[in-house]
């Protein structure tokens, strides 16, 4: 299968259209229904898994665990209003600068 860098958008409308969806027919839109809490608990489950796999070093598995990773973080994005040129943008403000310099530059608590 080729990679497509316009997977994370096709997915994130897919989910996005399914807010106020049937919680009897699709899995998304029972995270909708279940509420933001419960998708936050989804998104950690979910890292905790990736970063198991990535101790046992199993690529396909590490891969698998990704995958269901950013698909619970883009539903709790569509939930928040967030979307994935918000991240994009973000990200391409930060090219260029060395991750201590940007952490540096952040408010204090917040």
């Amino acid at each position: 299968m080729t990679a497509d860098p316009q997977v994370l958008e096709r997915l994130y409308a897919l989910i996005a259209s399914r807010k106020g969806g049937d919680p009897e027919t699709s899995y998304t839109a029972r995270l909708f229904a279940r509420g933001r809490a419960k998708m936050a608990q989804k998104l950690g489950e979910e890292a905790v898994e990736a970063v198991i796999e990535g101790m046992r070093g199993d690529p396909g598995k590490l891969a698998d665990e990704s995958a269901d990773l950013l698909y619970h973080l883009l539903v709790l994005w569509a939930d928040v209003g967030v979307t994935p040129a918000d991240v994009w943008a973000k990200l391409a403000a930060r090219e260029g600068t060395s991750g201590i310099d940007e952490k540096k530059s952040r408010p204090k608590g917040g």
